[in-house]
Formats: C-alpha cells, sequence, structure tokens
C-alpha cells in the first residue's frame, strides 16, 4: 500500500492545504413525541471530508473524488489526516499525471516516504 498526501488550493489564499478531522462529527436524534438521548460520533470517511472542502477549495471536490477513485482511494488516517492509498508506486505516477492534467497546479498528491 502506497500512501500520498493530497493538497489542494484554498479559494481564499490560494496557498496549498488539506483537511484534517479535529473532532468526530456527534449525530443524535430528535423525536416528535420523547426525548431521545442516543448520539453516535464518528470521523469522516475520504469522500466525506473531501465534500466537506466544497467552496473552500479551487476545484469541485466530487470531481477530485472521481479522478482519485480511478486509481486509489481518499482515506482519513488515524480518525484525522487525510490521504490516498495506491495498491502500486506506479499507480500514484499515473495518479500524479491525471491530477495534473485535470487541476493543474489547484491539486496535487505528496508521497508520504516510509520513515
Amino acid at each position: 500500500m502506497i500512501r500520498a498526501k493530497i493538497w489542494f488550493r484554498c479559494a481564499a489564499m490560494h496557498d496549498p492545504v488539506t483537511p484534517v478531522v479535529l473532532q468526530p462529527a456527534i449525530i443524535g436524534w430528535e423525536a416528535k413525541k420523547r426525548k431521545v438521548g442516543t448520539q453516535i460520533e464518528r470521523a469522516f470517511n475520504g469522500d466525506e471530508l473531501v465534500r466537506r472542502m466544497k467552496g473552500w477549495i479551487t476545484v469541485d471536490p466530487n470531481k477530485v473524488i472521481e479522478v482519485v477513485n480511478q486509481y486509489g482511494r481518499l482515506k482519513v488516517l488515524d480518525e484525522r489526516e487525510l490521504v490516498v492509498e495506491v495498491e502500486k508506486k506506479e499507480d500514484i505516477q499515473i495518479l500524479e499525471k491525471a491530477i495534473q492534467k485535470t487541476f493543474g497546479t489547484e491539486v496535487d498528491i505528496e508521497p508520504i516516504l516510509k520513515g
């Protein structure tokens, strides 16, 4: 498994940014006829986190998901950090070319070196 950071161009400041989960989403219920105290706390998956970037980045998040999913998948590591995962080193190179062709300098990936 090969991983890479994905960087987007910030719509406001035009510098590279990547989303991180600071706190998991807390989902509860409201009942019409009774009080419900149940809550679920869960982090976003990779696609959900990228979709939440709509308006904050200069590209369409759904298009990013579409391109990445052709070669790998978006994943949230340790319920915090967004990465792209691919099977082989060659897939990273192919994905980098597809991202550059589709988004120019608005999105890029940076392979994570194993330390």
